[in-house]
């Protein structure tokens, strides 16, 4: 370190605390030794594969046990020296970037509180000439918000957020979504980036619930103007569904790792993705229950009596309310009991009971068991209500509570149309037989297949005879073969670039980007003729097929069971809608099941009769000089 090197960093520690000055701690003899220097790691641009920025990452000295920011952190907690820390940290990260001379932006790590006290130091007015003193322009410095405990105290940090504005600096928060993180802090900061935090882009390309979670920060940030970055990328295939979700920025070792000096270019493999202008196959949500499904079904805000109610109430309850099927016994908002309408007023019309039983509680008529559902139930426990085996709860409905207050009773009839209709709706997102994605996936996928600029093909697949086998071996064996032809279509794509869909019953969507598409859809024909066969009994494979009713009623014979598929060749910029991609799609596929192969190609632009345009670079396109 030069000597006006050494002068500026022995004012910044005289200008901390007495311990930072006189401690007999390691870290403060590191510091005060000048034993902290700093690493950068590359920020990349995703949708140009430029490296759009460096972060200054903080070590110490080498073969020591301090090397290591976790070690350094844990000595200056127990020093008590975090905020002196801090802004050592800072200091050190402008010093070392304006000794490398590198170009670009560079991203700091502070908290809120040392970030405070850090412009309270340098003065009103005066941290844009401290910062210009240190060699570094303000408006190449991201100051990285990070919360080591949650901010108390906003009003201070709004003042600081202003000085580091009015420098021309920009703010980012780090570890979005880690625990500590708040939405309130990202209102008050108004940062220009977000990072999120790692835990949601390990493994993305795996885990629906991580993208939903990364969509919705999207969707926030686009609310606010801000521009996220995506820390811990490691695969390729994590890199590709952030660059499909249109992701701006990225950090993570696929990338680049951190280094002494600052990079002029990402790792390779990364670059290799964002060359290839493929759209990824993101992962979808399986599950058919959808939580909530009550907020959508009508529920009867009945009266109610109490378990002590006597009979007599109870049947004036019911012969005031004609449409009442059953009556809830409340305790303290809490139900109890359940009075069928019907069973009640049976007894209550017997010769002498109201003389007997008239004046007594009516609980002993009760049901003290009733079902109770919870606004937020899911799908599985209302099924559960309809094949109990105890019957009563169609007859006597359920009781329907929120948080466990009483708010209501439900139905029989309403309860079967609510569940019929969340399965419907779930078997549109995945498909229950084959846990395949449904039609608002595969038309979701569609869009953004058209979006991207590229051209695909989309593969219609259908059984042949499919009908009269179902008939002959009955639902079980059909949806065997059902099953057979997901296992074989998704064995013979590519998980990274080919997107299967289950339309519904035998039908099959394949959206394929692979070049060998054709060979991968004729090997699909061929194994699923060979492995339907064993599916067959010996009598059928014998004679190669079976004799059963077809749609007319007439007894023929059928052959047996096989696999068509129709593609339908999608140029770049032909198409706008999905609709049409599978309108084309089931063409192929109609002229495919009375093709002898069992394969048909048809051209969109031939089939349509238009034209389609020049292809033009998607959004965010690497450049044609670094695609070279």
């Amino acid at each position: 370190m030069q000597a006006p090197a050494i002068e500026q960093h022995d004012r910044v520690v005289a200008a901390l605390s007495p311990t930072m000055r006189w401690g007999t701690g390691p870290l403060a003899q590191i510091i005060r030794a000048r034993g902290l220097h700093c690493v950068f790691q590359p920020l990349g641009d995703i949708r140009a594969g430029t490296v759009f920025a460096h972060e200054a990452l903080i070590r110490g000295p080498l073969n020591t046990p301090w090397h290591r920011p976790d070690a350094l952190l844990e000595l200056a907690r127990h020093e008590h020296l975090l905020q002196d820390f801090e802004l050592v940290c800072v200091y050190t990260a402008l010093q070392n970037w304006a000794a490398l001379g590198a170009p670009g932006r560079l991203f700091v790590n502070i908290s809120a509180d040392a970030l405070v006290r850090g412009v309270a130091l340098c003065g009103t007015g005066m941290l844009s000439q401290t910062l210009r003193g240190f060699g570094v322009l303000p408006r190449m410095v991201v100051l990285e918000i990070t919360e080591h405990d949650r901010v108390t105290h906003m009003g201070p940090l709004r003042e600081a957020v202003k000085e580091v504005h009015a420098t021309g600096m920009r703010l980012a928060l780090d570890d979005f979504g880690d625990g500590h993180s708040s939405l309130r802090l990202w209102s008050e900061v108004k940062p220009d980036f977000v990072k999120i935090d790692k835990y949601f882009i390990h493994d993305i390309a795996e885990h629906p619930e991580n993208l939903q979670m990364v969509r919705a920060i999207k969707g926030i940030a686009d609310m606010f103007g801000t521009q996220l970055v995506a820390e811990g990328i490691e695969t390729q295939d994590d890199l590709r569904a952030l660059r499909d979700l249109d992701i701006p920025y990225g950090q993570g070792w696929l990338l680049g790792r951190p280094a002494l000096t600052a990079r002029q270019a990402l790792e390779a493999p990364a670059l290799e993705v964002m060359r290839d202008r493929r759209v990824a196959v993101l992962p979808h949500l399986t599950q058919s229950a959808r939580p909530g499904i009550l907020r959508g079904l009508q529920v009867v805000p009945a009266p109610t009596a109490t378990p002590e109610t006597p009979n007599d109430t109870v049947a004036e309850l019911f012969m005031q309310h004609p449409e009442l099927h059953a009556l809830a016994l409340v305790e303290d908002e809490h139900p109890v009991a359940l009075i069928n309408r019907q069973q009640f007023m049976n007894h209550y019309a017997t010769l002498y009971f109201r003389e007997v039983h008239g004046r007594k509680p009516c609980m002993a008529f009760a049901n003290p068991a009733p079902r109770v559902v919870e606004l937020d139930c899911d799908v599985d426990q209302l099924i559960g209500i309809l094949t109990s085996q105890d019957q009563r709860y169609l007859s006597d409905g359920f009781i329907v509570t929120d948080n466990g207050r009483y708010i209501g009773l439900g139905t029989g009839d309403k309860l079967v149309r609510a569940v019929t209709e969340a399965r419907i709706e779930a078997a549109r997102h995945a498909n229950p037989l084959t846990f395949l994605p449904g039609n608002i996936p595969i038309s979701m996928h569609i869009e953004r297949l058209l979006e991207s600029g590229n051209g695909f093909v989309a593969c219609y697949a259908d059984l042949n005879h499919f009908k009269p086998f179902n008939d002959q071996y009955g639902y079980w064996r059909g949806d065997e073969m059902i099953r057979l032809v997901a296992r074989l279509v998704v064995a013979h794509c590519d998980a990274r670039r080919d997107f299967v869909g289950h339309v519904g019953g035998d039908d099959f969507l394949v959206l394929f980007q692979s070049s060998d598409w054709l060979q991968r859809c004729r090997s699909i024909v061929d194994e699923f003729a060979r492995e339907a066969r064993a599916l067959f009994d010996d009598a059928a494979r014998q004679a190669g097929g079976i004799h059963a009713e077809d749609r007319h009623g007439i007894v023929r014979f059928f052959p047996c069971t096989t696999l068509s598929i129709g593609a339908a060749l999608i140029p770049p910029g032909l198409l706008r809608h999905a609709e049409e991609v599978a309108n084309l799609a089931a063409q192929a596929k109609h002229d495919a099941k009375h093709s002898p192969c069992g394969i048909v190609v048809l051209d969109a632009a031939r089939a349509t009769g238009l034209q389609a345009p020049p292809p033009m670079p998607p959004r965010g396109a690497v450049p044609a000089a670094l695609a070279a």
